[in-house]
């Protein structure tokens, strides 16, 4: 299978899989989108969707999180993990958000990044999320699922989105991210991989994975 077929099969299994794609973060606006995302990194969404209505129920907009202290930030933010550079982040930018931006999210991928711990993968899904702006960010399920399909290399997450975005039509990209996400969570995750479960590659699939898969699960 070419790889112009194969990218064709990932889009099609994908939308008929996916036809309505849930957002993996509750938010409200730009804003909380960015906090919550910027809480993910080393975390889990389900871990962040517990905490964030506790932060938010307190701060849900730059004003309210600078008149907290980095420490409540912290107290509130512990349970996602990286607290003491996440709640130092979190008041750091809001501070930036309402002496640059009038409080308000921008909407470009080199302000964003020059906010405090936001990086790159960050910036990414609130253009993509929250202002429609094509973007492909790369977590680790779409690394895997790159390199196991033969799409990518899988040497790191800048060449794996580099692939992505020469691979996949642009008006995709916003939809696609989310759709790989999922699929890597239902269908083709890292541990407790089914490969007759998962389609795309058992189909489209890197045969050294698919081999490796084989030797680990022989009765």
């Amino acid at each position: 299978m070419r790889k112009s077929e194969k990218v064709k099969f990932v889009i099609n299994t994908l939308n008929e899989l996916y036809p309505d794609i849930p957002i993996p973060l509750n938010h409200k606006d730009p804003y909380t989108l960015l906090i919550a995302v910027l809480l993910s990194a080393q975390s889990t969404d389900v871990r962040v969707n517990k905490i964030t209505p506790l932060l938010f129920e307190k701060a849900d907009n730059p004003h309210d999180m600078i008149k907290m202290s980095v420490e409540e930030i912290r107290e509130i933010i512990k349970p996602v993990g990286l607290s003491p550079m996440k709640s130092k982040g979190i008041y750091g930018l809001s501070k930036i958000l309402i002496d640059k931006y009038n409080g308000e999210v921008p909407e470009n991928f080199e302000a964003l990044e020059a906010l405090p711990a936001v990086g790159h993968k960050t910036a990414s899904v609130v253009m993509s999320q929250a202002f429609g702006v094509p973007a492909f960010p790369v977590d680790t399920h779409i690394h895997r699922l790159m390199y196991r399909w033969c799409l990518s290399t899988g040497k790191s997450v800048v060449q794996t989105e580099r692939d992505a975005k020469r691979l996949f039509p642009e008006a995709s990209w916003n939809d696609l991210h989310l759709q790989i996400i999922w699929y890597g969570r239902e269908y083709s995750p890292a541990r407790g991989w089914n490969l007759e479960k998962d389609i795309i590659t058992k189909t489209i699939g890197r045969r050294s994975v698919i081999n490796d898969y084989f030797k680990k699960n022989k009765k």
